[in-house]
């Protein structure tokens, strides 16, 4: 079976500093998107390394993405089981080094972020209480993390939103400290579609190595597909944790 990519459209060649990069996409029992989450590591010009939830190491990685998908069924709540899931003490740890292991959490991988600690807040079910599946418009509101470096500073993008626990809440502290510290890494524009507090569709930690978002820009990355049948507003995401690690070696 051929690696190759058929993309449509003009991409440029990745340097050889980028195409040198590893980044971890982690399977947990019910992940969805962990192949999505693969191919747009390759479409950025990066190694994806795949990580099962039960591993002890992260191997040679220089990211992590956790992916979207109902990991354990939900079961309890969703991320709550899989926060104390073997592969997640190791992220934990790398993410919280001297190092900053750049970690990205999406849709379901945000969730079990916030349950592990490495983000502030929680996720709970939809304002509406129904799935909802959109093309949804995000307004860039920090683009000095790890994986926004690419984007400009109040860019609005549009990638694809589905979810059913993506009412992002906090208390009114935390929420205030968060505007402060500017670690709202996106902000639904237009309307909020799951009550979400502040509108906020993303955060960072302190760092801005770990990031989270509900909506899915792994299925943004290609010309012909995706939102508006652009669909090439999720790539740099990939592209800029790439950037940032070869930053962070020169």
């Amino acid at each position: 079976m051929s690696t190759e990519l058929p993309l449509i459209g003009d991409y440029s060649t990745p340097s050889a500093e980028l195409s040198g990069a590893r980044i971890g996409v982690v399977t947990f029992p019910g992940t969805l998107d962990d192949r999505d989450a693969a191919r747009a590591v390759r479409a950025a010009g990066a190694q994806a390394v795949p990580l099962w939830h039960a591993d002890t190491s992260l191997g040679e990685v220089d990211a992590v993405i956790i992916p979207g998908g109902f990991s354990y069924g939900d079961y309890l709540r969703a991320g709550a089981i899989s926060r104390f899931a073997p592969m997640m003490d190791k992220i934990v740890d790398a993410a919280n080094s001297e190092a900053k292991l750049p970690v990205l959490g999406i849709c379901n991988g945000f969730q079990i972020l916030t349950e592990a600690h490495l983000l502030p807040g929680s996720m709970i079910k939809n304002d509406h209480l129904k799935f909802i599946c959109r093309d949804q418009v995000l307004r860039v509101e920090n683009n000095q993390t790890a994986w926004t470096g690419e984007y400009e500073q109040g860019e609005e993008i549009t990638i694809v939103l589905k979810n059913q626990d993506g009412q992002y809440v906090a208390d009114e502290k935390t929420l205030d400290a968060l505007e402060a510290e500017n670690r709202i890494a996106f902000s639904y524009v237009g309307w909020n579609p799951n009550g979400s507090r502040r509108a906020i569709a993303g955060v960072s930690n302190q760092a801005g190595n770990v990031v989270g978002l509900m909506p899915h820009p792994e299925h943004a990355i290609e010309p012909g597909f995706g939102p508006d049948h652009r669909g090439t507003d999720g790539l740099r995401f990939f592209t800029s944790v790439l950037t940032h690690l070869v930053g962070g070696k020169k």
